[in-house]
């Protein structure tokens, strides 16, 4: 995303080929694309069909919100037939009967179809409509033999259009409909997967759901290298961005570019500021704008100070029925309320905000503004810089730390919860002792042995990338203890190569890399490994 809005991604713009490809020879898989709002979803897809031409192929490009069937219906048909005369030679309008006219020409049927659909929504009818819209796509090909491509963002709106068992309707069409693709988009994870898992889960031709994550630790500094490049940030100053936005692209650009366009003397602090404190913020005013959502409903107290504990750190369930004087059972109704609106996720035993961002300005802005005494925001002003700054301050010490250290400290902070990690549920056992281990090799250096009442942890921790020699050479050092419940951990701040991954496997051991231990220092609040 630089100019064009659009920064690496390129894995997913593949995924997209492949599949529009697969289509015209017969292969046929419906796409969802998740991730949270922000992410970068809607931009992957506007790049894929900028750059993508084939006179066989009919792409459809459909943001779907809450709005009537009729409109819908005719924004449907318009993008439909819009997008079938783009490559021809016809001047183009927006406007629906003109668009119909021109169409007819070529595809009789499909625009007879059409005109049945508005007759029908003109007298008020609704059965079947759905059904007959998107079976336009499939007239289309029979008369004229062209594929269509039909991206829908932010597809869950279909349940505001008031159809009558839309989702039994639209799989009877996906299973028989070879020549159209569906490619969904939607921000609401938790709700997409429920529905392909249930609603829309088909005998023949699933979905692929394809996550997009944020940029990571790599992509992020390279887009702030290419986003600003005039702009000398110190590696300290750098790091800390991106520990702090999370790696999000939209925050990256905000802030990134607010530094650009500001005096040289204007600092870090400044821009957040003006970013998430000032009312006039754009942050400010998106996340003012979310927690509205929460505001309108009955149970909204709880709703805020659950989002201002999880982002104060107080983030395990007991201690939050604790602080708020709950039931574990009544609380646990909140929970999977917020859990289903993918306002915050969950890890074992652990609860995190989804948007880290959203959970600094909850924690700094929002919560001093609703307990503030002042009629002015003087004082809250200096706090939330003051805040910032004892941020930056805790980042910057953490980060010079060994790595070795770093886990030391962490491993001291278990307290017997559970937490998921690659589909593994891990149990962080509350360590009476924690101590350094020096393995003597000369790859294989350093490590901790921490020893709890009912475990033994034996932790291998490398800032390289681990090698099937290393897997071996740990393997043998854990032949030296003998515990009953032994785990045997390698920590590397570089991806794990497919080999050692497959050999560590073959020897019980499980291995850490830098996304995975990120995942455990957000958990308990700690600033991220950049490295």
């Amino acid at each position: 995303m630089i100019k064009d809005k659009f920064f690496d991604r390129n894995n997913y713009i593949q995924i997209l080929e492949k599949r529009v490809c697969g289509l015209k020879e017969g292969y046929r898989q419906n796409i969802a694309i998740i991730g949270d709002e922000s992410v970068g979803k809607t931009s992957i897809i506007s790049k894929f069909l900028s750059g993508y031409y084939d006179p066989r192929i009919v792409t459809v490009f459909l943001e779907v919100r809450p709005e009537s069937l009729d409109g819908f219906a005719r924004r449907f048909i318009g993008a439909l037939l819009y997008n079938f005369l783009l490559n021809g030679e016809i001047a183009l309008k927006e406007d629906l009967e003109y668009l119909i006219a021109k169409s007819s020409r070529y595809i009789p049927k499909t625009t007879e179809r059409v005109n049945f659909i508005l007759n029908e929504l003109s007298r008020r009818k609704k059965v079947n409509i759905f059904s007959e819209l998107f079976n336009l796509p499939e007239l289309i090909h029979q008369e004229t033999g062209k594929f269509s491509v039909l991206f829908l963002d932010e597809f869950h709106n279909l349940e505001d259009l008031g159809v009558k068992n839309l989702y039994r309707e639209w799989s009877k069409l996906l299973m028989v409909q070879k020549n159209t693709l569906y490619c969904l988009t939607s921000s609401r994870m938790f709700k997409t997967r429920v529905i392909l898992s249930k609603q829309l889960s088909l005998l023949f031709g699933n979905f692929e759901i394809i996550t997009v994550e944020p940029f990571d630790i790599h992509t992020s500094s390279r887009y702030l290298d290419m986003r600003s490049p005039g702009l000398k940030l110190k590696p300290e100053i750098k790091d800390f961005i991106i520990n702090f936005t999370g790696g999000y692209p939209l925050y990256l650009e905000l802030i990134a570019d607010a530094l650009a366009q500001t005096d040289p003397v204007v600092s870090l602090v400044d821009v957040l500021e003006n970013l998430l404190f000032n009312t006039s913020g754009i942050l400010n005013q998106r996340f003012s704008n979310y927690i509205k959502r929460f505001l309108d409903s009955a149970a909204s107290n709880d709703y805020v100070s659950i989002f201002y504990l999880i982002a104060s750190g107080r983030n395990r369930i007991k201690d939050i029925a604790h602080i708020l004087h709950k039931q574990k059972k009544d609380l646990n109704v909140r929970i999977n309320q917020l859990l289903e609106l993918d306002a915050i996720t969950r890890s074992g035993d652990f609860l995190k905000v989804s948007d880290r961002l959203f959970a600094y300005w909850m924690r700094f802005v929002y919560h001093e503004k609703i307990h503030s005494l002042s009629f002015d925001a003087k004082n809250q002003k200096e706090k939330f810089r003051e805040s910032v700054q004892e941020l930056i301050g805790e980042f910057a010490k953490q980060s010079v730390k060994p790595l070795t250290n770093r886990v030391w400290e962490l491993l001291q902070m278990f307290g017997d919860d559970l937490m998921q990690i690659e589909r593994k549920k891990i149990r962080l056992h509350h360590f009476r002792e924690v101590k350094p281990l020096s393995f003597g090799h000369s790859f294989l250096k350093d490590g901790l042995l921490g020893r709890s009442s009912d475990a033994l942890w034996i932790m291998a921790i490398k800032s390289d990338a681990l090698t099937e020699q290393d897997i071996a050479e740990f393997s043998k050092e854990c032949k030296r203890y003998h515990h009953k419940s032994q785990r045997k951990i390698m920590v590397t701040l570089k991806e794990v190569d497919p080999n050692a991954r497959l050999r560590a496997l073959e020897e019980k051991i499980w291995t850490w890399d830098l996304n995975s231990l990120n995942q455990i220092l957000d958990l308990f609040s700690k600033p991220r490994v950049i490295a």
